[in-house]
């Protein structure tokens, strides 16, 4: 029986349809592979609320991690408008209400959709040490009111709570060592990679009213208290810490300060760390309410002092070692100062924080020696304090005390930590890292995701280029085969 012209064509056009479908159907089976999608992102937020100010900090990392740990990055950094939160003690309240405005900043950098995964943590420093010693009630006002300003973001609240001094000095050695990719780093093939044995540098940060040294030593370290081990993209890390409270920098200057208004006879008290030509007015009562200040105001005083510099760098020096007990190390070959044990400092350091901010008005972050520093800053102090102002136009607040914070970082440095003339060049003055700024906020950040569970990433099934191509062809082939035997059928005149 002979097929019409009308059966041939549409045996064609179906011949067609199911050769072509079935060479789709082989493509997309045979030469199918699995990829991994790209991984979700991950945020948290942490706040450091310091003695002079508090800052907000959004880091995020890939979901799938490395060896448990998150390769974090810096996405967003927010300063708090006004002081620290412990200077709220009368009015706890607004110690809450002064974080929304860098809050709201969070929200809109994180993902709404991932608002209440994201963790968020304050953590406060030497300022609210300082009150929790001298008003127990004050401070936990204080961190009631914070909890619940932060408790009510739409975020993971993770706690608003002291960080103790060894937190603060691990936190900032694991940040700055992380961004200089000295704990793990991605190699030429993409893969993330430990880099070698002895490359890990010390941390020296500086706050208002701490500083803290933190290195890995030479042999052990012989006190416990002075030790702090993490586990981070599965390595373990024992290093040297200790927090020195009450000698950051405005704390140190306070003390400072207030011995001289002991000795002095009278009223008007001469400084010699402040510049000749330089007077201030200032409150008794006021520089005698921190825990640091040793001793009470002198009776004979009045409520409000004249302060006079006399600009002696030399008078100045003197004055600032008696604020540190070196007796109490003699004869002790592991001791900074003040009796607290230190290993001799080793490898390279990198300085930050007031560290940074004196040295950088100074003009010395630039790996000067340390004659050149010693000179420097007493030069500086040796001017008048109209030339000082003629210098910087009078818009620094701190100006006055730049001479008493750079001999102060100098005695510390040296005198205290135990850096001399052929390892100061180790010494790093820095603000910030490969982009990211250096503190401990990432430093707890990468030891928190060792906490967050890691998600694996997603799978699909995907074809190379070539195939992908041929399998459209044969796919566009398939419907305009059909397509064709419809028209065929529908539209062919009848026999």
């Amino acid at each position: 029986m002979r097929l019409t012209g009308k059966e041939r064509v549409l045996t064609a056009l179906l011949g067609i349809t199911a050769a072509s479908g079935l060479t789709t159907l082989i493509l997309i089976l045979v030469e199918a592979t699995n990829v991994l999608l790209p991984t979700a992102t991950k945020f948290g937020v942490v706040l450091d609320a310091g003695s002079s100010h508090t800052s907000l900090f959004v880091y995020r990392w890939p979901a799938d991690k490395e060896n448990d740990t998150g390769v974090v990055s810096q996405a967003l950094a927010c300063r708090v408008q006004g002081p620290g939160i412990s200077s709220f003690a009368s009015d706890p309240a607004q110690a809450g209400e002064s974080l929304q405005g860098c809050l709201q900043e969070a929200l809109a950098a994180v993902p709404a959709a991932q608002h209440s995964g994201t963790p968020v943590f304050l953590g406060a420093t030497a300022g609210m040490r300082l009150l929790s010693q001298k008003n127990s009630s004050q401070a936990a006002g204080i961190f009631a009111a914070v909890a619940q300003a932060l408790g009510r973001a739409p975020l993971n609240f993770r706690g608003a709570e002291l960080l103790p001094g060894r937190d603060e000095g691990a936190f900032g050695w694991i940040t700055i060592n992380y961004v200089l990719g000295l704990l793990v780093k991605c190699s030429f093939s993409g893969e993330w990679i430990r880099p070698p044995e002895g490359t890990l540098v010390g941390a020296l940060d500086m706050g208002g009213a701490s500083t803290q040294i933190t290195f890995v030593p030479g042999g052990p370290v012989q006190d416990e208290s002075s030790q702090a081990t993490f586990r981070l993209y599965g390595f373990q890390h024992g290093v040297y810490t200790h927090s020195h409270l009450c000698f950051g920098r405005d704390q140190a200057l306070s003390r400072l300060l207030a011995r001289l208004v002991q000795s002095s006879p009278s009223s008007l008290v001469r400084h010699p760390c402040y510049h000749s030509g330089y007077r201030d007015t200032l409150s008794l009562a006021r520089l005698f309410e921190s825990p640091c200040v040793q001793g009470t105001a002198p009776p004979h005083l009045p409520p409000n002092l004249t302060v006079e510099g006399t600009g002696n760098p030399s008078a100045c020096v003197a004055a600032i070692r008696e604020l540190f007990n070196f007796s109490r190390c003699e004869g002790q070959g592991d001791c900074a100062f003040n009796g607290v044990y230190q290993p001799p400092v080793r490898g390279q350091f990198y300085a930050f924080s007031s560290f940074y901010y004196t040295f950088h008005f100074l003009n010395l972050t630039s790996g000067q020696p340390l004659a050149t520093a010693n000179a420097t800053v007493w030069e500086f102090c040796q001017k008048t304090w109209r030339q000082v102002e003629e210098l910087s136009a009078g818009q620094d607040s701190r100006l006055s005390n730049y001479c008493a914070s750079g001999l102060y970082i100098l005695t510390l440095l040296v005198d205290g930590y135990g850096f001399s003339e052929h390892t100061w060049p180790s010494i790093e003055f820095r603000k910030q890292a490969g982009g990211t700024d250096i503190g401990w906020t990432l430093g707890y950040m990468l030891n928190l995701t060792n906490m967050i569970p890691a998600e694996a990433p997603a799978q699909w099934r995907a074809q190379s280029y070539g195939i992908w191509v041929a399998g459209v062809t044969f796919v566009v082939l398939t419907l305009g085969a059909i397509l064709a035997a419809a028209a065929a059928l529908l539209l062919w005149p009848r026999d």
